[in-house]
């Protein structure tokens, strides 16, 4: 696994290790990580010893200010680490079974109230080219054999991590609210639920290609904030202009204003089993659990 030390990283290797399986983490700094973990150097070695191959190597969206550098470390945190592993993987045999390779819903691009599953094409714009690149670099395990699973992510909640662990803070004191019109859509998922659905998509030779990785229930982003308000017993009333939010971030605002109505069409119809369907149940469990 690779970007196994991160935010869904962790729980995913605590989810699998706890399943029985082995995990064996690649990063750059093997000697800082409990358990099994191995350089870059060592990773064409190792692939001819797995059955599997998750990757979710990539810089976070919200690491830093947007520029020039900042967006070539995004997209090269990504696809060139793809490139690398697949690299690794043609490199020898025998090989892994299966790739299950992160992306996000970003690929979709600013559709407004549009309702997207995996049939739908891919958007315009810098996260959706990125994604794009990435699926690309990924899908060349099929030409080595590999069954290969594109995971679009939504906005995955946990209080440890993520979008929701950045919107905690200005909530509970008493400073939150929608972002924006509030209008846009937001597609989310539990980290409970990636964890499942990768479990799922590793063991159930059905999952091949893109699969969107979100809750059955989007929202819009002012419902998100009312809901949020709600769980903790906060006001949900003081607006993020969209002036304002570009000032402070700059081209990553549009991250955050414009959204994606995404259902996860092959996940429901190949029967995985949702932990979580509702917002405020997931929000209840990540912030009371």
């Amino acid at each position: 696994m690779t970007g196994g030390t991160g935010f869904i990283g962790a729980a995913l290797c605590q989810a699998l290790a706890g399943a029985g399986h082995t995990v064996t983490v690649v990063t750059r700094d093997p000697q800082r990580t409990g358990g099994a973990a191995i350089g870059w150097e060592g990773v064409s070695a190792a692939v001819r010893e797995t059955d599997a191959l998750v990757n979710l190597a990539g810089e976070p969206l919200g690491s830093g200010r947007w520029d020039a550098r900042q967006k070539q470390l995004i997209r090269d945190s990504r696809v060139r680490v793809t490139r690398t592993l697949v690299g690794a993987v043609a490199a020898g045999e025998p090989r892994p079974k299966v790739l299950v390779n992160a992306s996000a819903i970003g690929y979709y691009g600013p559709r407004a109230d549009e309702v997207l599953d995996e049939s739908a094409g891919p958007g315009t714009g810098f996260l959706a080219d990125v994604c794009r690149a990435w699926e690309e670099a990924a899908l060349a395990a099929e030409d080595l054999g590999l069954r290969v699973v594109r995971l679009r992510l939504g906005v995955v909640l946990a209080a440890d991590g993520g979008a929701l662990a950045r919107m905690l803070p200005p909530f509970r004191a008493f400073l939150g609210g929608p972002i924006g019109s509030g209008r846009q859509w937001m597609s989310w998922i539990h980290r409970d639920d990636v964890t499942g659905l990768v479990a799922d998509t590793l063991a159930n030779e059905s999952y091949r290609g893109a699969v969107n990785a979100t809750a059955p229930q989007p929202v819009t982003n002012r419902d998100f904030a009312r809901m949020l308000g709600r769980v903790l017993a906060r006001p949900a009333w003081l607006p993020t202009p969209a002036f304002a939010l570009r000032l402070m971030v700059g081209e990553m605002a549009d991250l955050l204003l414009s959204g994606q109505r995404v259902l996860p069409g092959v996940a429901d119809r190949l029967g995985y089993r949702w932990r979580f369907t509702e917002l405020g149940g997931a929000l209840q469990a990540s912030i009371q659990g």
